[in-house]
């Protein structure tokens, strides 16, 4: 699809962060099909594709705000957001799988985003998991919600917050 970014896979995931404060100019639609092209090929046993992306218009941005007044003010950090989903079936661990799945698809749609000088934002706001949220952002019941996922251009940059090394959590087995 369009533009290539000029980033490696290490430099992207070591220097992506998690911004808070965005210019008001939206990602282009075009930008936008170009992370959803690439969320697709995130590993997914079965090749389920269980992952729903909804990108919030005006309208539904208004609902959302509607549903839960609370949080509205954090829901205008990022001049576009896209409600996250995974579709869930009968099947327990296919469920799990699907889920894991979306999680990554949602990884490659930062990383990509990152590469591309996007910044974003994963949030679980509560109202995503309300009825009225829910019903906001368009997304029915047997999907499980991800997140809200904030882009945009950042207005600053964040530092690095120190990291664990490897040995604290890795564990070769005999």
């Amino acid at each position: 699809m369009g533009s290539q970014p000029a980033m490696g896979v290490d430099e992207a995931i070591r220097s992506r962060r998690t911004h808070k404060v965005y210019r008001p100019d939206p990602v282009p639609r075009a930008q936008l099909d170009e992370l959803f092209d690439l969320a697709r090929w995130a590993p997914n046993h079965h090749l389920t594709n269980p992952w729903r992306f909804r990108v919030i218009g005006p309208v539904a941005l208004a609902a959302l705000k509607d549903a839960d007044p609370g949080s509205a003010a954090k829901l205008e950090r990022a001049p576009t957001l896209v409600a996250c989903s995974v579709v869930q079936e009968d099947d327990a661990d296919q469920n799990e799988e699907d889920v894991a799945a979306g999680a990554c698809a949602v990884f490659a749609i930062m990383l990509a985003a990152h590469a591309r000088g996007i910044a974003s934002y994963w949030r679980t706001p509560a109202v995503l998991r309300s009825p009225a949220g829910r019903a906001a952002a368009g997304i029915p019941e047997g999907e499980h919600v991800l997140g809200l996922l904030h882009l945009g251009y950042a207005e600053r940059e964040w530092q690095p917050p120190d990291r664990e090394p490897p040995e604290r959590f890795v564990t070769y087995l005999d």
